[in-house]
């Protein structure tokens, strides 16, 4: 039978990790901006200004070509906050897996040793929390704020004023006779008249705001004119409807993570609707965790494994007390290069 730190260590656990949670489904941030890994703390990124291609200068033959300056793009750059929490398998929990295992059977054992990894997997999944919230934060506001132990990271994306608005009075979605159509209609082609160029061809609201959509009374008049009112409308419907009528894919996002405090929040904000185009909008960035850079090199009582591209799992084993402290830590921040392409709404 293997001893304690056999059965512990980071390349087991993250073996575990990776085998509970290879049929998952990802977050909708992490489709829309997939994992990248990098160097160190710091983030660059260039944006352009402006999403249309400007034509050539023409040229005469067998002359030099016409120098063009780079203008029009812009170097963002910031530092990548920090994320870090640990356990600690205890020396009862230490004694109580050495009692079971002087048993010879490891059908004992292992529900002991899985009860353990899955704690490290809820660390694991809590460091993926955090770049959703920044997404989410992203596509409904154009800044990120996270503040939790006496620490705020703040960032400021500039997102233009121009792509984003807030209803007001009737003219807000809960308000069933809205424009709901019209609006949209006129932020894709905002959107589209704007610097990038671009149509939106998607958007993200949560159940609450997809229920104004449902119930707009203009929206099931045009489905049917004559008893628009009492359509018993479902999901389908109304998606199938906007796809045909403006071209237009919905996703309904409601889900949720929960804070240290126990407290229950939506990643994506009710109220809120937001046009995106097709494909990436940009890339979650992984930085180097302190314990990827110094504790891998095998010379320490340490051991680093690294999943989901830029999340460490480290394992130290302490002699007095005698335990073992798993480590779960991240660097990670999303970068935006498709901002200019976005829409973003206050609807109620």
């Amino acid at each position: 039978m293997p001893d304690i730190f056999d059965l512990i260590n980071p390349k087991s656990i993250a073996t575990y990790y990776e085998t509970q949670t290879s049929n998952n489904i990802p977050y909708l941030g992490a489709t829309l901006f997939p994992a990248k890994k990098k160097l160190g703390l710091d983030l660059k990124w260039i944006k352009g200004s402006k999403g249309l291609p400007v034509a050539l200068m023409p040229s005469e033959f067998d002359a030099k070509a016409t120098l063009r300056d780079r203008i029009g793009f812009k170097m963002n750059e910031t530092e990548m906050p920090f994320f870090r929490e640990a356990m600690r398998l205890g020396e009862k929990d230490r004694q109580e897996l050495m009692r079971l295992a002087d048993s010879a059977n490891e059908s004992y054992v292992m529900p002991l040793v899985n009860a353990i990894y899955d704690d490290v997997t809820n660390l694991v999944n809590g460091a993926l929390v955090n770049p959703e919230r920044m997404i989410m934060q992203l596509l409904s506001s154009g800044k990120i704020k996270i503040t939790a132990n006496r620490l705020s990271y703040d960032y400021d994306y500039r997102m233009p004023a121009a792509q984003k608005t807030t209803l007001t009075s009737d003219a807000k979605w809960s308000n069933p006779e809205a424009n709901i159509i019209g609006d949209i209609q006129e932020w894709m082609e905002k959107v589209e008249e704007g610097p990038s160029g671009v149509r939106p061809t998607k958007a993200i609201c949560t159940r609450k705001t997809w229920s104004y959509i449902m119930k707009n009374i203009p929206i099931r008049r045009d489905m049917n004119p004559l008893g628009g009112e009492n359509i018993i409308m479902t999901d389908s419907m109304m998606k199938q409807y906007l796809l045909t009528k403006l071209g237009l894919s919905i996703a309904v996002y409601n889900k949720k993570f929960s804070l240290q405090d126990g407290s229950m929040h939506q990643f994506y904000p009710d109220d809120y609707f937001t046009l995106i185009p097709d494909g990436t909008l940009g890339n979650t960035w992984f930085g180097t965790t302190p314990e990827e850079a110094d504790l891998m090199t095998g010379n320490t009582d340490a051991q680093v494994s690294v999943v989901n591209t830029g999340v460490a799992i480290t394992t130290i084993k302490e002699p007095h007390p005698v335990n073992i402290q798993t480590i779960v830590s991240a660097i990670v921040l999303p970068s935006f290069e498709s901002i200019d392409t976005i829409f973003i709404a206050k609807v109620a």
